[in-house]
């Protein structure tokens, strides 16, 4: 075993810790916001039927960001794990079946895009349109996706290790040329053809492509805390086992979000396409209250994967309290801007009277659960670390399949479409209610049990 040098996630003083962590996910991640929301608006100028294509497209994507996290989420568990139980080469070969994992995932995801893309849209409209512009977009999606594969891979690797500046120039090189790269191949500047809908696809893929070449130079030939060699790989069912324990619920976790997102566009459609166009607003908006978020959990869980690995009670505790009144803070200010500005969101993408109509009911109560949302996203991360993703799960799939959906859905036939979004509010609370629950249980089993043997 290669003997450790003492590592910052066991030394450094939690608050200090937490911001050198979270800071670089957070501002990445924002970035990754503005171009979710910048990539849409551009659309919107093509038409509400391309905006509404690719609001179709979005629980596809969602499925495949679900692949990448799942499997990044469970390098990262494993690798700050075996970090802080001073075990090197566990930690390194975790990272090198990240990569194999990825691979694998890439086939299958480029197989279901060639044959099911179409068949996907059809379920939605016959609009002729609507089903050019979304099947040509996520087939250029997912046959690239492998940069957004590796990438992860990468970055996750590092995250583990409590490098968090690196990945955080990765996702900014990506997110940032794909603004750029927009408008350019969707209206055909600089002497490139107009490609719309299909030009904010390849802006996309392109944009992910270049931010996997970084991130593979920095893994591979820079000075990191671990070091991969792929010729030395040695495959382990053990290490995949371990990996897929932690981010195989993380996957099926945010799949769920698919195919939450996939029923309630059909509850929508049953009413108009327009409510679709809104839906697929709102989540695009919406990630700019939730991606800090997400930053946040990206610097927090390797610090209690390590703390975990590491037996503190007292950092690991520490550094989820921060995390969970940070988190707080931001929705709180989210809520806010949803409460008093939908009307200003909502024109950024061209909306018509019907569609600011609908929207603004729709933001305004939406928003009420994002604080509710902050503490469950924060002590899901602690599940995370402490290699319990499955309970994670468990409340994921509760908030949105057992209770959103059908609230929304039997709301919406009995009050028409302004009840189906008390669902979201209705869904935020009882995960609430079950995230709390279960980080009871997990704290006296797995945590307290450290004083007691102390």
């Amino acid at each position: 075993m290669k003997k450790l040098k003492d590592n910052k996630m066991g030394t450094m003083p939690i608050p200090k810790l937490m911001l050198t962590m979270s800071l670089p996910a957070i501002l990445s991640m924002m970035v990754q916001a503005m171009y979710n929301v910048v990539d849409s608006i551009f659309v919107s100028k093509l038409g509400e039927e391309a905006l509404t294509a690719v609001s179709l497209a979005f629980p596809i994507q969602l499925i495949i960001i679900a692949c990448f996290l799942g499997i990044g989420t469970g390098v990262n568990s494993l690798i700050s794990r075996k970090i802080g139980e001073k075990d090197l080469d566990s930690a390194t070969n975790a990272a090198e079946h990240g990569f194999i994992l990825s691979g694998v995932l890439y086939i299958i995801i480029v197989t279901i895009g060639i044959f099911l893309a179409n068949n996907f849209f059809v379920m939605f409209t016959d609009d002729s349109k609507i089903l050019g512009f979304g099947t040509d977009y996520i087939r250029i999606i997912m046959f690239f996706s492998f940069g957004r594969m590796f990438a992860q891979a990468g970055m996750s690797t590092l995250q583990g290790t409590g490098e968090m500046v690196k990945p955080m120039i990765a996702q900014l090189i990506g997110a940032l040329l794909n603004i750029v790269l927009d408008p350019i191949l969707i209206f055909g500047l600089l002497g490139f053809p107009a490609m719309g809908v299909s030009g904010a696809a390849i802006a996309t893929v392109a944009a992910q492509i270049v931010s996997m070449i970084y991130i593979l130079v920095v893994l591979f030939r820079k000075d990191n805390y671990i070091k991969l060699n792929l010729k030395k790989f040695k495959y382990s069912s053990s290490i995949i086992k371990q990996i897929l324990i932690v981010g195989l619920p993380v996957a099926v976790m945010q799949g769920l979000a698919s195919i939450m997102l996939t029923g309630l566009n059909l509850v929508l459609a049953s009413f108009n396409e327009t409510a679709v166009a809104v839906m697929g607003v709102y989540f695009k908006l919406q990630s700019f209250v939730f991606m800090p978020i997400f930053g946040l959990s990206q610097g927090t869980m390797p610090i209690i994967g390590y703390n975990f690995g590491a037996r503190d009670k007292d950092r690991l505790m520490s550094a989820l309290k921060i995390g969970i009144s940070s988190a707080v803070l931001l929705t709180t200010i989210g809520l806010i801007v949803f409460q008093l500005f939908p009307v200003k969101l909502l024109s950024l993408f061209n909306s018509t009277y019907e569609m600011t109509e609908i929207g603004v009911v729709a933001f305004r109560i939406i928003s009420l659960g994002f604080p509710m949302a902050a503490v469950s996203i924060m002590l899901s991360v602690s599940f995370q670390g402490m290699g319990d993703a499955y309970i994670s799960l468990i409340v994921s799939f509760i908030r949105q399949i057992i209770v959103l959906l059908p609230t929304a859905y039997i709301f919406g036939k009995l009050a028409g479409l302004n009840a189906v979004w008390f669902g979201f509010v209705i869904s935020e609370a009882v995960a609430l209610i079950g995230v709390l629950y279960f980080f009871r249980k997990s704290y006296r089993t797995k945590i307290l049990v450290w004083t007691d043997a102390a």
